[in-house]
């Protein structure tokens, strides 16, 4: 069927007969929402797209036919939306794609998805910075053009689906592929190059959230969604250590056991550093704990080395085979 197709991805002998959709299940948060949602009694299909295949089902989500024929063909209890161009300087430059995805997309998938709970992953860049902590209630005011088109998002979705969840969450890392699928863990690259100075950016305030921790905050959300219809609107989720890249960068030299000596804190922001960020977002999240939901953040030190280990002794293997 144009539009979408399947690869070989695995299923369950024995299928569950609660049904999730994972968006962007190719990515970094996709991939923890997945793999939890899996391993905890859902049968799960994942979707994705220049990545998708052979593990998951290739779908164009711009396109409205291929989405209706995906929720329709696989019926699915609840959607976790996680694709989007989540990168703020490519959203700057590259600003129809990104609009398209996260923005059109959304407002198709809601509406296709009339009578299945829906969890949009959304974003602490939907507040300015300037005075937090901010409540799933306070006004959104967002700096950069990644951050509008997360609120517009937000927007087309409870808009046409009033019983969606929205789920904003501030910086996330988790197990990689690739360093640079997150903002945290391309701080390797800095912390690895030892002997040679070089600068970090030591200004705005971050909440490093790891992935599967929110994760398992969807996979709640769900299940009590499954018995509570009040389980709608505005949620945030965050972790709880304060830090910024710098002092990130010193922790993960740190996990390694490595000199954190070379790296220099860069206080002010250079001229054409790119989208402007927000100082400091921090979400405050009452509205999960009042629910009894929400998880107690793995300790940074430990998840962003657990995060790591599996790539570089992946590529450590695959140097000493083949070099």
């Amino acid at each position: 069927m144009p539009g979408y197709e399947y690869g070989d991805y695995e299923e369950n002998v024995a299928i569950p007969y609660r049904r999730v959709l994972v968006t962007g299940a190719t990515g970094l948060l996709g991939r923890a929402v997945y793999k939890e949602f899996q391993n905890n009694a859902w049968h799960a299909l994942g979707c994705g797209y220049r990545r998708a295949q052979p593990r998951f089902l290739r779908c164009n989500l711009t396109d409205e036919d291929a989405v209706r024929a995906v929720i329709q063909d696989f019926q699915p209890h609840v959607i976790v939306h996680c694709a989007a161009e989540r990168r703020p300087d490519v959203v700057e430059q590259h600003t129809e794609a990104a609009l398209n995805l996260n923005v059109h997309a959304s407002g198709t998938l809601a509406k296709e998805a009339a009578g299945i709970f829906l969890i949009y992953i959304s974003t602490d860049y939907v507040f300015d910075g300037r005075n937090p902590p901010y409540g799933e209630n306070d006004a959104p005011n967002p700096l950069n053009v990644y951050g509008k088109s997360k609120l517009e998002g937000e927007r087309e979705v409870l808009r046409h689906s009033p019983g969606a969840a929205v789920l904003r969450v501030p910086i996330l890392y988790g197990e990689v592929e690739r360093v640079d699928e997150s903002a945290v863990t391309v701080l390797w690259d800095k912390v690895q190059e030892g002997a040679e100075s070089c600068s970090v950016e030591h200004c705005q305030q971050r909440f490093p959230t790891y992935v599967n921790d929110v994760a398992r905050v969807c996979r709640q959300m769900a299940e009590r969604r499954l018995q509570d219809p009040s389980i709608r609107g505005i949620f945030h989720y965050s972790g709880k250590e304060q830090m910024t890249k710098y002092e990130m960068a010193c922790v993960i030299a740190d996990a390694f056991n490595l000199s954190s000596s070379h790296l220099i804190p860069m206080t002010e922001q250079p001229a054409g550093a790119g989208a402007q960020r927000p100082q400091n977002a921090r979400l405050e999240c009452s509205r999960l704990e009042l629910l009894g939901l929400g998880v107690e953040p793995i300790p940074f030190k430990t998840a962003v080395r657990d995060s790591l280990w599996p790539f570089l002794y992946d590529k450590r293997w695959r140097q000493t085979v083949f070099h």
